[in-house]
């Protein structure tokens, strides 16, 4: 089997899972601009060398997940293929990120088109551009993870085949829960609004970030949050990823999430009196 090269676009903020741990999810895009869903990554766990960062390309050799009807979903064969063999950069205007994410594969700029193909399984990953990004919302979430759910994953450990290495369950430290949700609300380019909630790791890392700055609080980060994602941002040639989850991918009226930002800069204009 051989290996494909993929370039990670999408990294989400670590969830619960009682099986790894940890997960995240990741996804990236082939050199022909088609997308890949990499679950399970248990990536705090992975060797240092082995953490790849968006826009590194990774190599390696995948399964079809049959338990995952979205078309793009794969499972990492081995882990630990998982290293940066490779990277795009942000020279020139981020010329080449912008060939193979805005030119070869497919940005979208209709929901009613985004969702018309989920329904039908076609796509549950895409690129998707905003006419107007209307506001950014933060909303109080839970502080902590739920305690019965962090035991049940550390007490299964005792369910697990005995050659498995699981004593990672006993001691394994847990990434802080965000105590809040972060949305866009925008149109697209028939007027439709729509809020979708921000999965991306970097908003999560910007937020706890926040606080080493001494005598912030909890108002001013989120303060800084949203002059970061919404003052910064829309400033930029703002296109969005999207994802869907497998639990709502066919039940949800409007199944889609954001689960990566992508704030590239404008391609820059040829000036009217330039030289031709």
């Amino acid at each position: 089997m051989s290996k494909e090269r993929i370039l990670i676009t999408v990294k989400t903020y670590p969830t619960l899972s009682m099986k790894y741990g940890e997960t995240v999810c990741t996804a990236g895009i082939r050199e022909d601009g088609s997308w890949v869903r990499l679950y399970p990554v248990p990536f705090r766990r992975l060797d240092e060398a082995e953490q790849y960062s968006k826009y590194d390309w990774i190599e390696c050799q995948t399964n079809r997940r049959t338990k995952d009807p979205r078309p793009e979903s794969y499972s990492p064969i081995n882990p630990e293929e998982l290293k940066p063999v490779g990277r795009i950069g942000t020279e020139n205007n981020w010329h080449a990120r912008r060939e193979i994410l805005l030119k070869t594969a497919k940005v979208y700029t209709n929901m009613d088109a985004l969702i018309i193909d989920a329904k039908r399984n076609i796509t549950s990953l895409a690129i998707f551009k905003p006419t107007r990004v209307i506001d950014f919302i933060s909303e109080s979430e839970e502080r902590e993870w739920d305690e019965s759910k962090v035991a049940e994953m550390r007490g299964f450990y005792n369910q697990l085949d005995l050659f498995d290495d699981n004593e990672w369950r006993r001691t394994f430290k847990l990434i802080k829960k965000l105590p809040y949700s972060f949305s866009y609300r925008f149109e697209d380019d028939r007027g439709r609004s729509c809020q979708l909630q921000i999965l991306d790791w970097e908003i999560g890392a910007l937020y706890w970030n926040c606080f080493k700055e001494p005598g912030i609080d909890d108002r001013q980060v989120l303060e800084k949050v949203r002059a970061k994602y919404f003052d910064t941002f829309v400033q930029k040639d703002l296109h969005f990823y999207l994802g869907t989850t497998q639990q709502f991918h066919f039940l949800a009226p409007n199944p889609w999430v954001i689960v990566g930002v992508l704030p590239i800069p404008y391609e820059y204009q040829k000036e009217l009196f330039d030289d031709v």
